[in-house]
């Protein structure tokens, strides 16, 4: 090197095992790098998950299959990474920590049971040689019933409803002869105040609920003690509530049967329901079974009441994914074009935040191909949705790096998956079963721009002529559409009131 010239800058570090680590060990390995600042200085984890991130994360990645004799292994950030090789970060100080994602499903629900992590460390950005770091220890598992680092009132509010909950793991037939193992389908039951397992004469009706992407057993749990909470206070009537697991190692599978996942509608309709209704006192006809679920789960709410119309009595969708495919997150799938970029070639946006961009649609995807193969929002939409392709994996909706829409998975996703047009052309036939049972909201500022999808979907009810409810809440985000006047359980009242007044009406 010539005298006075700028050092050469090097984008790898060394990770390596712990010293206390017993043999190998593979995985998704994981760097994250955050500027340090007063703010972040005693926080002892850096998370780069796709949502909610408001701190400059950068991440970097690549797949190790053994860490070697010397049990330390090499990761570019030049070659995966996100937004940048790690060599452009402005100078200056930065916390960085390594993660080992050993079952690959941190694009889902971030880091895990049995995860490798290291302490963060502070390094002064650029460097000339590669600094090393050491993963210091695995994860422990969570217990989905600890809530010992929540507040007390929802401690209380877990205590109070676990002896009415219990948990189902039901092997199904039909999944296990899809994948030629046991499979089991996961729910967590809540009984209602009054309810007697011995008097098999009196029954209830049955409320099926999932949440949304990235929700977890810990979550539906948390769901539980809050509708146990509002039966017992009397604000809602007594009903039987059933949150049902469609998380995975792909992401959610929405109850819908796919090629990908595997055929979970018929697993739930004609295994699982009739199973429960089996053991417990419930009111087993389609006027006393209703649907509910916010996000990916609205999506599943909106989308099992369509695809089995005899079966569930009506359905309260929140803030579902995109139900029409002219509209999804602002892309018309049914026109050629580009998922990264509109028509003028401007950044199509993800979020946004009452008007202002929060996110792009490139930076999204891009970011979710660093933190994993598989788990993430859009390659969970391939998983359910798409055909499968000649590698046995989901074909992709568009180009990962280019955002060019691949026409052929567009119109299959149009053909099997898309709501409103499955209603459009099917309405003859689903009218008698379908009509007056789609009670849909969403906040009119919603985060993901979900309310425009829904718009869509409200006109062709209309020009369909067909009964339904579409309720825009007045300035609401995709999180605070659950808020009224000050009360964060508004909108389930509501929902839950409505449920039970049509059970009622039925005679369930």
């Amino acid at each position: 090197m010539l005298s006075g010239a700028a050092p050469t800058l090097d984008a790898r570090l060394i990770v390596t095992l712990p010293a206390s680590w017993a043999g190998d060990a593979s995985g998704h390995l994981l760097l994250m790098a955050e500027p340090a600042t007063d703010t972040n200085a005693h926080a002892d984890r850096i998370d780069a998950n796709e949502f909610g991130r408001h701190d400059p994360v950068s991440a970097a990645a690549r797949d190790v299959a053994t860490f070697g004799a010397d049990r330390s292994v090499s990761i570019d950030t030049g070659e995966t990474a996100f937004p940048a090789s790690f060599a452009t970060l402005p100078p200056g100080d930065y916390r960085l920590q390594a993660l080992l994602d050993r079952d690959g499903d941190y694009g889902y629900g971030g880091a895990g049971s049995g995860d490798l992590v290291s302490q963060i460390v502070t390094l002064h950005w650029p460097q000339s040689v590669p600094a090393t770091i050491a993963l210091d220890h695995a994860l422990p598992a969570q217990a989905p019933w600890d809530f010992s680092d929540d507040a007390i009132t929802e401690q209380r509010a877990v205590a109070a409803a676990r002896p009415h909950c219990d948990e189902i793991a039901y092997r199904s037939a039909a999944l296990a002869a899809f994948f030629g193992r046991q499979t089991a389908m996961h729910a967590l039951v809540l009984r209602p105040p009054g309810y007697d397992e011995t008097d098999h004469r009196k029954t209830w009706p049955t409320v099926y609920q999932t949440g949304g992407f990235g929700t977890s057993h810990h979550a539906d749990i948390a769901w539980a003690a809050r509708i146990w909470r509002l039966e017992k206070a009397g604000r809602i009537p007594p009903m039987i509530w059933v949150f049902l697991d469609h998380a995975g190692p792909t992401g959610t599978h929405e109850f819908a049967d796919s090629v990908n996942n595997g055929p979970w509608g018929t697993a739930l309709t004609a295994e699982l329901i009739p199973f429960l209704e089996r053991h417990y006192s419930m009111d087993a006809r389609a006027d006393g079974r209703f649907l509910t679920g916010h996000s990916s789960g609205g999506w599943f709410a909106l989308w099992a009441e369509v695809a089995y119309p005899r079966m569930f009595g009506g359905t309260w969708p929140i803030s579902p994914d995109p139900v029409d495919f002219h509209d999804f997150i602002g892309v018309d799938l049914y026109a050629p074009g580009n998922f990264y970029t509109d028509e003028a070639g401007h950044p199509r946006p993800l979020s946004r935040d009452h008007g202002r961009v929060t996110g792009l649609m490139r930076d999204f995807a891009r970011l979710e191909d660093v933190l994993g193969h598989d788990g993430g929002q859009f390659r969970s939409f391939e998983w359910v949705f798409s055909p499968r392709g000649a590698d046995g994996t989901p074909m992709r909706l568009y180009d990962r790096t280019t955002g060019r829409i691949d026409p052929e998975v567009a119109a299959y996703w149009r053909a099997h998956y898309n709501i409103a047009a499955r209603i459009e052309r099917d309405w003859p036939t689903l009218r008698p079963d379908l009509d007056g049972k789609i009670h849909l909201t969403v906040g009119s500022a919603d985060t993901f721009y979900l309310d425009q999808p829904a718009r869509r979907l409200e006109a062709l009810m209309h020009r369909l002529g067909a009964h339904a409810d579409f309720t825009y809440v007045p300035g609401a985000d995709h999180g605070s559409v659950f808020v009224r006047d000050g009360d964060p359980d508004a909108l389930v009242v509501d929902i839950a009131r409505a449920m039970a007044a049509t059970a009622r009406s039925k005679g369930a």
